[in-house]
C-alpha cells in the first residue's frame, strides 16, 4: 500500500488541494509501521513546495 500511496501523491502533486486530500487518505490507509518511512519520503520529495501541508499532517519527530 505504501508504494501505491507514493504513486498517487506524485501524480497529484501539481495541486495543493489534491495533494493534501490524498495525503490525508494515504495516512488513513497505511500501517503504523509504514508511517515513518512515508513521512521521511514525503519531506524528501515535497518539502520544497508543500512544507506547510506536511507539517500540518505529520507530528514532529523528536
Amino acid at each position: 500500500m505504501l508504494e501505491y500511496v507514493k504513486t498517487i501523491l506524485q501524480k497529484v502533486s501539481f495541486s495543493k488541494y489534491l495533494f493534501e486530500r490524498e495525503l490525508k487518505k494515504g495516512l488513513r490507509y497505511l500501517l503504523p509501521s509504514e508511517i515513518e518511512e512515508f513521512r521521511d519520503w514525503c519531506y524528501a520529495m515535497f518539502s520544497q513546495v508543500y512544507l506547510s501541508v506536511l507539517n500540518r499532517h505529520f507530528k514532529p519527530a523528536y
